[in-house]
């Protein structure tokens, strides 16, 4: 058992989570034990308590109490199989010493959760590419959205891109298959929304309402919520090529927002009925025919500035296969749409 030590938070070590740090710099403690510290006041930092996700800054002092020389038990990282392995590693459509972006596969979700197993965040061990650590998530995509999304290969590049995000310097341009015809043809939309709870044990099954933007300030829980739509292409009266921007970023934000002018992305179960045919009316989320009954929403482009060099990307995502085959269905070709249709707004 080790006595007290006061240690500093070394250069390269800062804005990261306390938890995390104390691991990297004491591997022989759970997190278990880490917690417990925690509550107790036993752990300091600049003389002050702390939490497990309390982020450290280099140079601060940490207070260490005394600790086992034992290692903890090893906890063996779940393995990728190599053909999951080698399926995430081929989505991967943008790739740098600091920032990989993957073209997410629609039905594979983000993070695990409400019994998922298999999510980008356990695959991302396989998108290592000779680092130490896994890529990080800076983003998030609704499970059954395809489209481009981000992981920092860094906690500096994790950084950067969180904070962008945050102060909405970065461009996301998604793409879908609507009912209806939205008009006018170029707006946008700004109801607010707030979450009602699922009904399972772990918040399964949870929506997101729209709320008039006068109500937004009196309605518990809810958030304002800004969206541009562009509509691009149309097929007669029945279903539209849309772009959105989504200017906020709020759960189900996109899918909400379009059900709730009257035109839900074809294929959205849960906010454009799965059970309601379209008969040119504007409403309904299933067209029939061989058009898929999959979610035809995706995150099309993503514009950001590469937190290291400062330079602009901008990663562009193909289609998945059952949206592409929709596109062929109606004669439209990705070439038709500008890759920012809000650039001059």
């Amino acid at each position: 058992m080790s006595g007290v030590q006061i240690v500093t938070v070394e250069e390269g070590e800062g804005d990261q989570r306390f938890d995390r740090w104390m691991k990297r710099r004491f591997p022989q403690v759970s997190q278990g034990m880490i917690e417990k510290m925690c509550r107790k006041g036993e752990v300091r930092v600049e003389g002050g308590r702390v939490k497990s996700n309390t982020r450290v800054e280099e140079g601060q002092q940490v207070r260490v109490p005394p600790l086992p020389d034992r290692p903890a038990p090893v906890v063996t990282r779940t393995t990728v199989s190599d053909a999951d392995a080698k399926m995430i590693q081929s989505c991967v459509i943008y790739r740098d010493d600091h920032i990989i972006a993957i073209n997410k596969p629609a039905g594979l979700p983000t993070q695990g959760g409400s019994g998922q197993t298999r999510h980008v965040d356990g695959l991302a061990e396989a998108l290592k590419f000779g680092l130490e650590e896994k890529p990080r998530l800076v983003h998030r995509l609704d499970k059954d959205t395809s489209g481009v999304l981000l992981l920092a290969r860094t906690r500096a590049a994790a950084k950067g891109l969180t904070e962008a995000m945050r102060h909405r310097e970065t461009r996301k341009i998604y793409w879908a298959l609507v009912a209806g015809v939205p008009t006018p043809y170029l707006g946008e939309i700004k109801y607010g929304l707030v979450k009602a709870s699922g009904r399972g044990a772990g918040g399964e099954g949870e929506k997101m309402y729209a709320v008039h933007p006068r109500d937004v300030e009196t309605t518990k829980g809810a958030k304002r919520a800004h969206t541009l739509y562009a509509t691009l292409y149309r097929v007669a009266s029945r279903a539209s090529w849309v772009a959105m921007e989504p200017v906020t970023g709020r759960t189900h934000q996109l899918r909400a927002h379009m059900a709730e002018i009257g035109h839900p992305i074809i294929g959205d179960g849960k906010y454009g009925g799965s059970g309601q045919e379209n008969l040119g009316d504007g409403w309904g989320a299933q067209l029939g025919g061989i058009i898929s009954k999959k979610l035809h929403l995706h995150a099309r482009m993503m514009r950001f500035e590469q937190p290291s060099t400062r330079k602009v990307i901008t990663v562009t995502a193909p289609l998945p296969d059952h949206m592409a085959h929709s596109w062929d269905t109606f004669g439209w070709t990705d070439d038709l749409a500008a890759e920012d249709p809000f650039e001059d707004i």
